[in-house]
């Protein structure tokens, strides 16, 4: 690792395929750092169905998704969450992995369910859907 003029430069000691592997992967962690530091990470994620919604108590996610009762989700000491509105979850901070991780811990409280597609998805997340059985038996079941 050599640093100067404001720059990081990140050299491999040899032409070895592993080593050249292992370079790829902490040259992007390194980079993934400063972008963090400089810009921050974000996740978005919607909450579809009727009923479904969240809302922050403090600094938590207090979640309803169909469950008897709230899921209240504790917020991370190094991630924060805004709510543009009541289905919609951003979830912000500098460290790109756990970023994703919280926000993969929140959609795993309901996934999206594949007949109505109901639960907690990405964005730009596409669910596949499948056919009930009431449909799929008008198609020519037995």
């Amino acid at each position: 690792v050599n640093y100067s003029d404001g720059q990081m430069v990140l050299l491999p000691s040899s032409d070895s395929k592993r080593l050249a592997g292992m370079h790829g992967l902490y040259r992007n962690l390194l980079s993934n750092m400063v972008t963090g530091v400089n810009e921050g990470f974000e996740k978005t994620l919607k909450i579809i169905g009727v009923g479904y919604r969240a809302s922050k108590k403090g600094e938590d996610l207090e979640i309803l998704v169909g469950y008897s009762n709230p899921v209240v989700f504790k917020k991370p000491g190094d991630i924060s969450f805004e709510m543009p509105d009541n289905t919609t979850i951003v979830v912000k901070g500098i460290d790109k992995q756990r970023v994703g991780q919280v926000a993969a811990d929140i959609r795993d409280i309901r996934k999206p369910e594949p007949y109505k597609g109901k639960g907690i998805r990405y964005l730009n997340e596409a669910v596949r859907k499948k056919v009930g059985k009431a449909a799929a038996s008008a198609k020519g079941g037995k």
